[in-house]
């Protein structure tokens, strides 16, 4: 179904609009960690489906990506994380998997994490991020993951761009310690 706002889910008997100023309004319904997790799911299925990337989920929970996004033959894995912590203007989000484990090379590609509060998505690689716990994420020009904000594009093949960017502005951590 979708609504003045965007997309919108039946979702635990309670509909939840994805964008737009349904969501800090909705936001208040989810009142655990997983339900909120599951919501940013279904929130970016269908912000990539919008923007006209084929998506799809993985059965049950064993998998180590939530959204697998499939374009022109390459499929990129998604952990999806979203928060609405904000402090002085800056989004903390965890991005640590069960038990706050780090994620593993190899076992996903991206980490999508959404700002609730303002409604802004941030689609970052895994290895610019390897080896994080946490993300501080200001969403507004000039800060350290700026380019990442709402790169969609990213998942159409121009992470390898994105990547030179990256290192040419220092944010990749060095591979070798």
């Amino acid at each position: 179904m979708r609504g003045p706002w965007g997309p919108r889910f039946l979702f635990g008997g309670v509909h939840f609009r994805c964008e737009g100023v349904g969501v800090r309004k909705d936001m208040g319904s989810k009142k655990t960690c997983k339900e909120r997790g599951e919501w940013a799911e279904l929130c970016f299925m269908a912000r990539a489906a919008d923007r006209g990337l084929n998506v799809s989920r993985p059965h049950g929970d064993s998998a180590s990506y939530d959204v697998g996004v499939e374009q022109n033959g390459r499929f990129l894995r998604i952990q999806v994380k979203s928060t609405t912590f904000c402090r002085k203007g800056s989004f903390t989000a965890n991005i640590t998997g069960p038990k706050h484990e780090r994620y593993v090379r190899g076992k996903l590609d991206f980490f999508a994490v959404y700002l609730v509060p303002v409604d802004v998505w941030y689609i970052i690689p895994f290895d610019v991020v390897e080896g994080n716990l946490s993300l501080n994420l200001t969403p507004r020009k000039g800060h350290k993951f700026a380019q990442y904000m709402e790169g969609w594009n990213l998942l159409r093949g121009a992470e390898k761009r994105a990547r030179k960017k990256a290192v040419g502005q220092g944010v990749l951590m060095a591979e070798n310690g």
